[in-house]
Parts: C-alpha cells; sequence; structure tokens
C-alpha cells in the first residue's frame, strides 16, 4: 500500500475534548491539550481539531484555546468550526494551523475559498462535507453538524467544492461515525473517482483493514475518532496511533 497518512480527529467543545456516536451522544474524552502531547509522542501524521458545535450555537471561536492546543503541537494541524469570513480564516492560521477545514460556511459564501486560497495557498482549505443517508437510503449532504438539510447530494457538492479551488475534501459520515462499523466505502470510492485532488475518509473506522479499504476504495488519506481515543469499543479512554508498519502490505 505505501505511506499514507493517518490522521486523528479531535472534537472540541467548550474546552473539553469529545467523542460522538453518529453526531449524537457526546461523551468527555479529556483535555486537548494532554491528548495534542500523546499524539507528540505517537507520533501522529497530522491533527484535525473540530470545534463541532460552533457553526451550530453560532459560537465565536475562541482563538486562545486554539493557540495553546497549537503551541503543543508537533505535527501539521488543521481546524474547524465557527468560521464565518477570511478574518477568521487568518487569525486561525496567526495562531499556528496549517489548514482551515470548511463546511457550514460554504453554503453561504463559496468565494471564502478563493479569499483563502489566494493568501495561503490551496493546499491549506479543505472542504469538509458530512454525509446522511435519507429515508429512501439516497445520502444527502448536511450541514451545522448535521441539524441543517442542504439541496446538495455529495458528488455534485465534492465537484463544486473542488472547481471553487478546495485543496483536499474530507468526507465524513455521519451514519458511520463512533460506530466501529467501518467506512462507507462505496461512496469514498464514487467521490475518489469523480475528483482530482486528495480525499480524506472519516467516519467508522474500528480496525487497520478499515483503513486499508478506504485507501484501496481510493481515499488519499485516513482519519478516525473512536479508534484513537478508546482501548476498543464499550471500553474506556486510552488514546493510541497505529505504527506505520502496520499500514504497508
Amino acid at each position: 500500500m505505501g505511506r499514507v497518512r493517518i490522521i486523528p480527529v479531535l472534537l472540541l467543545n467548550n474546552g473539553g475534548l469529545y467523542k460522538t456516536i453518529q453526531f449524537q451522544k457526546p461523551q468527555y474524552i479529556g483535555d486537548p491539550i494532554n491528548a495534542v502531547k500523546i499524539f507528540n509522542e505517537k507520533e501522529a501524521d497530522e491533527l484535525i481539531l473540530l470545534d463541532y458545535r460552533a457553526s451550530k450555537e453560532k459560537r465565536p471561536i475562541d482563538f486562545k484555546k486554539i493557540a495553546e492546543i497549537a503551541g503543543e503541537a508537533f505535527m501539521p494541524m488543521a481546524y474547524g468550526g465557527g468560521i464565518h469570513n477570511f478574518e477568521d480564516a487568518q487569525r486561525v492560521f496567526d495562531a499556528g494551523f496549517e489548514k482551515i477545514v470548511l463546511n457550514s460556511i460554504l453554503f453561504d459564501d463559496l468565494s471564502l475559498i478563493d479569499q483563502i486560497a489566494a493568501v495561503y495557498g490551496a493546499q491549506a482549505v479543505v472542504g469538509s462535507l458530512d454525509v446522511k443517508k435519507n429515508i429512501w437510503g439516497k445520502p444527502q449532504v448536511l450541514a451545522a453538524s448535521g441539524s441543517r438539510k442542504t439541496r446538495c447530494e455529495p458528488l455534485g457538492w465534492c465537484k463544486k467544492l473542488e472547481e471553487n479551488g478546495v485543496g483536499e475534501i474530507m468526507l465524513n459520515s455521519i451514519d458511520q461515525d463512533g460506530t466501529w462499523k467501518g467506512y462507507d466505502i462505496k461512496l469514498i470510492a464514487t467521490l475518489a473517482q469523480a475528483v482530482k485532488i486528495p480525499l480524506i475518509a472519516c467516519g467508522g473506522a474500528g480496525q487497520f483493514d478499515d483503513f486499508r479499504a478506504a485507501i484501496g476504495a481510493g481515499a488519499s488519506a485516513v482519519a478516525a475518532g473512536s479508534m484513537f481515543v478508546y482501548q476498543k469499543k464499550g471500553m474506556g479512554v486510552l488514546i493510541s496511533f497505529p505504527h506505520e508498519a502496520l499500514m504497508r502490505d
């Protein structure tokens, strides 16, 4: 398989870390500073920090807190949540983050992608989409931490994000989130074949074979939450990170 990026996703809320199941039932994990220090020791490739309720609750970004978190990281970090304009993005970069993750705001202002990319480069802009199947089993894109319906379907929205200049796409399956049942491989394959930019698969990883399946389907990187912060499904918190050798054939 060769070298692939394996990215822990940390969910921030009111200064603490949480983990969800299908974007519901948040469980407190601990202090983000301690988590970042552990991932430093584990030599994680990257970290994605998402204030997952900021847009839904229309809360401002806690720039002081995220600067403290970024200041402890030895690896590249991306931040998403509550970014409404270029000034917000600029302050996130100034806080020490290498990438911006944009989600809900893009349904209102796609021009923000170009504004950020013009200064920091397209590689610094990650277009994120949260996908959930409707009652007919058709995947739909949601916003505001899964609480806001849109009229977008994943394939068309991914192409639109690519056309508007994002350097990378993060696909998060709401149905698979926190279930340990594996990624939505069919959707990953569909989107990876349709866009030329890197695709990060997220939502559902429970074992190393899930990583391999996602990469085999076309994902450029794999991201996960539960698998990195729990001993196993239903058990206590134990932050871990897979050894690189486990991701090689």
